[in-house]
């Protein structure tokens, strides 16, 4: 897996921020957010995601943008820690994806995992504590 905040702005890179999905609409709001955030910085296409009860699912996500443009995509689990889902079914959504799609597909590391992430969160825990 790749380290994504090493590699410069691609307009034929697409990335699919790839959440778990809920039932309750609300849930999704945050994703919605995030996704505003990065299409604001990145040159290339960009789309969420989900692995469960939302729409679209990681292959549909990664057809469209394949559609816009694309030649390689690069999925980024917005999940917390690296779970089931992201060791057994997120490989086999990946392979299932670069074969429907024709083009390229990767996954980095789950968000979770990245240590900015983890200070920025440990921060906001910090500042409700005070």
């Amino acid at each position: 897996m790749t380290e994504p905040g090493n590699k410069p702005k691609d307009s034929t890179t697409g990335l699919i921020l790839f959440g778990h999905g809920a039932r309750d609409a609300r849930w999704r709001e945050p994703f919605d957010r995030l996704l505003a955030l990065v299409e604001e910085r990145y040159s290339g296409p960009v789309s969420l995601a989900f692995l469960d009860s939302m729409s679209p699912d990681l292959v549909s996500g990664c057809k469209e943008l394949a559609a816009r443009g694309a030649e390689r995509v690069v999925v980024v689990p917005v999940f917390l820690g690296t779970g089931g889902h992201v060791r057994a079914d997120l490989p086999v959504l990946v392979e299932t994806a670069r074969r429907e799609t024709g083009v390229p597909v990767t996954a980095v590391d789950v968000i979770g995992e990245d240590e900015r992430v983890l200070l920025a969160m440990a921060e906001y825990c910090l500042r409700s504590g005070s």
